[in-house]
């Protein structure tokens, strides 16, 4: 504890004379920066010499003239909040406005806030110039100020980058927005409209002509979309929008493949997933989410499925018109229907299990854990109720597309 800090009367003394010295720094400070207010061009000069030192600054003329703008009018709002302090902080006013300014312009906020750190710099070596030529004797009374005039600068800083923040969320939502707004529109099928057309491609960065597809991931949603790391994944580039039960994306595919894409989005499928045929254009990309819904309507497995259309087009025709596919299930397996489910559902994956082995009941039988011999009765039970012969092409046709249609359909 200090010694005086025990003595009322020595406290209160040195409590005014504390007072006293900061309103005689106030006022040297307001003499000074009187004197220096019909200086403000010499000081704005001053400044933007300071603030490009270092930069490259191979800019046109009219940038640099503009920098010199702000210098002068942001240092004489400065000298003003102090000569008439009534008058408001049309400082602070100014800091936000050109936090917003220089967010739209794209400039970086490093260099704003370097600008004012520069600013209080120039601006208090200037006033310290004017008090020792008037009067030496004044710099250590004046020196107390120094303290009130960086925390402005700071506050300056602060009202500067806190615009600046806001000004750059809002044009980040408007961007986003926008992009959100033009690949919906694309998936909707509206690429067709010329005007769409080339807003899609300024606002996505992507040609009008190129080779797209369209993801659609059902539920469970992956937490985050899918995006391969610079330089992996073929150069797929990712556009996607959230339905209320699926993830949809448009897929710039570049010279990357289907499979290529399979492989970068099956870490993140944790559901089905359906992948379009390739599209040459931003114009079918309308057509290319149709195909996607129908190639996911296509998985029926327990396990995580991606489904590209162009390997499942059977079974795309059989959810496309699912009405036609299910009169051809009911008429043509209608018999096995009416049997116990544990028999039927044998014949019938005694029958695709055969069809996935292209039609051999010798390979077919270890995957069903029986004889071959148990496989041919049961495949000749099948044409039985059904009345159709395996080796006659029509009818095996339609007992392959009727077996989608049970499998995809609910036929009761």
């Amino acid at each position: 504890m200090a010694p005086w800090a025990a003595t009322p009367g020595v406290e209160v003394r040195v409590a005014f004379g504390t007072a006293h010295a900061d309103r005689d720094g106030r006022a040297i400070m307001r003499r000074a920066v009187g004197r220096l207010a019909p200086r403000l061009t010499d000081l704005a000069d001053r400044l933007l010499a300071e603030i490009v030192v270092g930069e490259c600054w191979d800019r046109p003329a009219e940038l640099r003239d503009d920098l010199w703008q702000v210098c002068h009018v942001g240092l004489g709002h400065g000298v003003a909040t102090i000569l008439d302090p009534d008058r408001g902080r049309a400082d602070l006013e100014w800091a936000e406005r050109l936090g917003r300014r220089r967010a739209e312009q794209g400039q970086p906020l490093d260099q704003l806030l370097r600008s004012y750190r520069l600013a209080g710099r120039v601006f208090w070596e200037a006033v310290v110039d004017i008090v020792s030529e008037d009067d030496p004797a004044h710099v250590p009374v004046l020196v107390r100020q120094a303290t009130r005039t960086w925390h402005t600068i700071d506050e300056l800083s602060s009202a500067a980058a806190a615009a600046y923040h806001r000004t750059e969320y809002d044009l980040l939502r408007s961007s986003e927005e926008r992009t959100a707004a033009v690949v919906d529109a694309l998936l909707e099928g509206r690429g067709t409209e010329g005007a769409l057309l080339t807003t899609a491609a300024e606002a996505l960065g992507l040609p009008v002509r190129g080779r797209y597809a369209v993801v659609v991931i059902g539920v469970p949603l992956p937490p985050e979309p899918p995006e391969p790391p610079d330089g992996e994944g073929g150069g797929l580039r990712f556009f996607w929008r959230l339905r209320a039960d699926t993830r949809v994306a448009v897929v710039a595919l570049g010279p990357a493949t289907l499979d290529d894409l399979t492989e970068t989005l099956r870490p993140y499928v944790a559901g089905h997933a359906g992948v379009s045929a390739v599209v040459d254009g931003l114009a079918e990309l309308g057509t290319a989410r149709h195909q996607a819904e129908l190639a996911i309507r296509t998985c029926c497995s327990s396990e995580p499925e991606i489904a590209l259309l162009d390997r499942r087009l059977p079974d795309a025709l059989i959810v496309s018109e699912p009405r036609l596919a299910g009169r051809l299930g009911r008429i043509r397996l209608g018999p096995l229907l009416e049997l116990d489910a544990a028999y039927r559902d044998v014949l019938l994956d005694t029958f695709a299990t055969w069809l996935e082995c292209d039609g051999s009941a010798a390979a077919a039988a270890p995957l069903l854990y029986c004889h071959h011999n148990t496989v041919l009765n049961r495949l000749r039970r099948l044409e039985r109720l059904t009345g159709c012969a395996l080796t006659r092409p029509r009818d095996l046709v339609e007992l392959v597309l009727a077996l989608s249609a049970v499998r995809l359909l609910p036929l009761a």
